[in-house]
């Protein structure tokens, strides 16, 4: 008779129940990495020497129960160092990097995504019962997130490595007519609209509220050749009117993105250039097997990006179409021509410039 020490299909539960117990821990260490990005806590400890929790919450202008309470978890997590002769504190140095910082390699701004998504599951919950989606108004901050996310890809890499990519930087310099599907709070917009003041530039989105961003954005940078415009891009009735038109991870979200990518295709006139940034994953689940964050791209479809489509009355594509699905609906809605590229400084987006 096998004994439980030695039963193989006992060792195997062990396995799974630490593997599941670890990642109960580590979602807990995400919340707390959430927290301390949201209140400039990793800031804070970047711009110190080894202090105490009294030093940091004073520098935080923070209360220092919470901020010892949270140092203890975020210490645990090993990604800060403590000194029990002191009890002073500071952010180790090789964690540095991917949680403080404005560039793109500060991980810890995903992780308020996550608790984004605890905020809304109640809400999906009932959707898996009774069907349909939820609103972008069930979502008060995504737009502030997602602004934040891709504004640290844009100001690294966009004038620099991604707009090479469309063949049409000369072009913007002598002056052309650019549009952005979707643009959000507008920051890829101004930063071309900075760069190319002979070109000129519009932003389309249906979110008044991100578009307040992006106007002050522009009045305070002195823009005259950038204008941001409430629309649904289903009914963008542009016809030849542009030469190059963006679409930074705008498309899956849409309530149908056929009719989308048809109608970004009808807008440019002949020769002119689509750049469309979308989620860098394969279309079937098979291929993403050994995705390292595939099962947050699932998570955030189904917390938001499916669910808000649905709820629009919409096809529900999700964030996970894969790029040979959006290949192929690009193709379908009348582009010949189109390139897929891969960045370094993005691993996270596919790059796909189609020609019209």
């Amino acid at each position: 008779m096998t004994t439980l020490d030695t039963d193989p299909t006992a060792a195997d539960a062990e396995v799974v129940a630490e593997r599941v117990f670890g990642i109960v821990n580590h979602g807990a260490i995400c919340v707390l990495t959430s927290i301390g990005h949201e209140l400039g806590l990793f800031e804070t400890l970047a711009s110190l020497p080894p202090a105490t929790s009294d030093q940091i919450a004073d520098a935080a202008g923070l209360d220092e129960r919470y901020v010892r309470e949270w140092l203890g978890g975020v210490v645990t997590a090993r990604f800060v160092e403590y000194q029990p002769e002191d009890r002073s504190y500071r952010l180790a140095a090789d964690h540095a990097p991917f949680l403080a910082g404005a560039g793109p390699d500060n991980l810890a701004r995903l992780t308020r995504l996550v608790t984004l998504m605890g905020e809304v599951t109640p809400k999906v919950v009932e959707r898996f019962r009774a069907g349909g989606g939820l609103s972008y108004d069930d979502y008060p901050h995504f737009h502030e997130l997602m602004a934040a996310e891709s504004a640290a890809v844009n100001d690294a890499a966009l004038i620099d490595t991604i707009l090479p990519l469309t063949g049409v930087t000369d072009r913007l310099g002598s002056g052309i007519a650019v549009a952005d599907i979707g643009c959000g709070e507008g920051h890829a917009i101004n930063l071309l609209a900075r760069e190319f003041p002979r070109s000129s530039f519009v932003g389309y989105d249906f979110s008044e509220d991100a578009l307040v961003a992006a106007r002050a954005e522009a009045a305070a940078w002195g823009l005259t050749n950038a204008r941001f415009e409430t629309r649904d891009v289903a009914t963008l009735p542009a016809e030849a009117e542009f030469d190059l038109v963006t679409a930074f991870d705008a498309i899956h979200d849409q309530a149908h993105p056929a009719t989308v990518l048809r109608n970004i295709h009808r807008s440019l006139r002949p020769g002119g250039t689509f750049l469309m940034v979308d989620i860098q994953a394969d279309s079937r689940l098979e291929g993403n097997l050994d995705l390292p964050w595939a099962s947050f791209l699932y998570a955030i479809s189904t917390l938001h990006c499916m669910s808000v489509s649905l709820g629009q009355g919409g096809d529900g594509l999700g964030t996970v179409w894969g790029v040979q699905i959006a290949e192929r609906m690009i193709r379908e809605a009348g582009f010949t021509d189109v390139v897929l590229h891969a960045l370094e400084e993005d691993p996270f987006n596919a790059y796909f410039v189609a020609r019209a």
